[in-house]
C-alpha cells in the first residue's frame, strides 16, 4: 500500500490534535470549517446542510473518547501547518462485532483536493487499524462519490454491498455503497 506523504504534509494523529484528554478548539474549529465548506458544496458526508460548530464539536469529542477507550483512531492532515483534511474509524460496539471498525468519515478541503492528502489520511487509518489488531475495517460512500470509492477501491477495499437509491437528498436519491478490507488477509 502507498502511504506517501504529500510534499509539506504531515499525518498527526489525536494525541497532536488535543489540549489534554480533549480535543483543541483549534483543530475544532477547522475541522468545521471543511466539513461546512464540503457539505455546501455538496460533497457526500452524510449531512444534507452544512453542520453547525456545536454538532461538530460534540463529534469529535466523540471521536477522541473512542481513541482514548483503544475504540478508534483519528488522523488529520496538514499542509503548512493547515489542517486541510481528518478521517476516523470507529470500532464496532456490538459484542459479536468488536474485531471490527467502520471508517466513518474521511473529509479534504476541497483546495487540496487532488495532492494525494486523502490517500495518505487513508493509509494512515488502515494501518492504524491493522495496528490495532482490527479484523475487517468497513465503509460506506454515496454511490455517486465516484473519486471516493476509486480511492477505496485503490487501497484494497471490495464492494460488498448495496441499497440502491437510499441516500435522499431532497428529491435526488443515491446508491449507498459498503465496501471492506479485511485486514486479516493481509500483512
Amino acid at each position: 500500500m502507498n502511504r506517501r506523504v504529500p510534499a509539506g504534509a504531515a499525518i498527526l494523529g489525536a494525541r497532536d490534535l488535543s489540549d489534554g484528554p480533549e480535543p483543541a478548539d483549534r483543530f475544532v474549529d477547522s475541522a468545521h470549517r471543511i466539513l461546512a465548506e464540503l457539505v455546501d458544496g455538496g460533497a457526500a458526508l452524510g449531512w444534507v446542510e452544512p453542520p453547525s460548530r456545536d454538532e461538530v464539536a460534540e463529534l469529535v469529542g466523540h471521536v477522541f473518547a473512542a481513541v482514548r477507550a483503544g475504540d478508534g483512531a483519528l488522523r488529520a492532515a496538514c499542509l503548512d501547518r493547515e489542517l486541510v483534511g481528518w478521517g476516523y474509524w470507529l470500532r464496532h460496539t456490538r459484542p459479536t462485532h468488536r474485531p471490527h471498525a467502520d471508517l466513518e468519515k474521511l473529509a479534504v478541503a476541497a483546495a487540496a483536493h487532488g495532492r494525494g492528502v486523502g490517500r495518505a489520511l487513508a493509509a494512515a487509518l488502515i494501518a492504524d487499524a491493522r495496528e490495532t489488531g482490527i479484523e475487517v475495517l468497513t465503509l460506506d460512500a454515496r454511490g455517486d462519490n465516484t473519486a471516493a470509492l476509486r480511492l477505496y477501491r485503490s487501497l484494497g477495499f471490495t464492494e460488498y454491498g448495496r441499497l440502491p437509491d437510499f441516500v435522499a437528498v431532497g428529491e435526488h436519491r443515491y446508491d449507498k455503497v459498503f465496501c471492506m478490507l479485511d485486514l486479516r488477509r493481509q500483512t
